[in-house]
């Protein structure tokens, strides 16, 4: 009994030694899928607890398997979250994380994970997005797509192209990072001072003010279009917002961004999309819960920052 004991720790040991290599990976998947940390945690959990009661001496490839169960159950909880989207109180915005120490998490290829870039995914359906996300972000064989998916290599090569077409159809020519904070920071200054037309000249014409709370009080409910609306709208809200507080910068989903704190609790994360035509989408993520996710991530690069010193 000793021995079997022993055999079945050791086999337990490989078990979360081969989980632990690819978790990286597959919390890439997921979070792409999702937009949400918090929902890629919980899956991964899933996911461990059917690796770990699953008869591991017959899986040949355990990156494979994993992969598999991992997308499909995302596509399960892409397709609830449609609904729960719709009921969702105000505009939605996915859950930043902090991307300084990994800024592709874990994928092998540096595909966008700007905020705005997993707005656009949600425009796909949850097949679509699972096909565009291993190909484009892990490189993944149509064969192994169409597996997971369950439709043949033609068909995973469809949706894959399908959802290419569409994404690059809807999406703006980006700039780089140095560009992205300088902009970000010219923002900043003229919404702090209430500058109506320096704000309008940082504006496209179709930008558009998103505020995610999630239904807390405070956060706006609807979205501000057109650039002198929401030009007008932050210089009106300047004296209330700006003064006294000390923004901290951060990397929020491989762009710049910064935390203003509200009063002595409660926290914004603000960042910017933008292209070479300005400003096209200004986004203020006040939700609690989805701060309270970035904040975990950033202290989890800290720690790494900290054992690495």
């Amino acid at each position: 009994m000793h021995v079997e004991s022993l055999e079945q720790a050791s086999a337990l040991e490989r078990a979360a030694a081969a989980f632990v290599e690819l978790r990286p990976r597959l919390f890439g998947i997921v979070y792409r899928m999702l937009g949400s940390a918090a929902e890629a945690e919980d899956i991964l959990q899933e996911v461990w607890l059917r690796w770990q009661n699953s008869d591991r001496a017959t899986i040949e490839n355990p990156s494979a398997f994993l992969a598999l169960i991992t997308t499909r159950l995302a596509i399960n909880v892409a397709q609830s979250a449609r609904s729960r989207r719709e009921t969702y109180i105000g505009p939605w915005l996915p859950e930043p994380v902090d991307t300084s120490l990994d800024p592709t998490l874990g994928a092998e290829r540096g595909e966008a994970l700007e905020l705005a870039f997993l707005l656009l995914l949600e425009r796909l359906t949850p097949t679509e997005r699972a096909a565009y996300v291993l190909r484009e972000a892990f490189v993944y064989p149509y064969t192994q797509i169409a597996d997971i998916l369950q439709v043949t290599p033609v068909n995973a090569r469809q949706l894959v192209s399908r959802a290419r077409k569409r994404l690059t159809a809807a999406r703006r020519e980006p700039i780089d990072k140095t560009e992205h904070r300088r902009l970000l920071a010219v923002f900043l200054a003229a919404a702090q001072t209430g500058n109506v037309a320096a704000l309008e000249g940082l504006f496209a014409a179709d930008v558009v003010s998103s505020s995610d709370g999630g239904g807390i009080r405070g956060a706006a409910r609807f979205p501000l279009l057109g650039s002198t609306r929401v030009a007008k709208f932050l210089a009106a809200y300047a004296p209330r917002f700006w003064p006294g507080t000390e923004m901290t910068w951060v990397e929020a989903n491989g762009r710049a961004g910064v935390l203003v704190p509200r009063n002595r609790t409660d926290v914004t994360l603000l960042t910017i999309e933008a292209s070479p035509q300005g400003i096209h989408h200004v986004m203020w993520i006040v939700n609690p819960a989805k701060l309270g996710a970035f904040e975990r991530s950033r202290s989890q690069g800290d720690a790494g920052t900290s054992d690495r010193g």
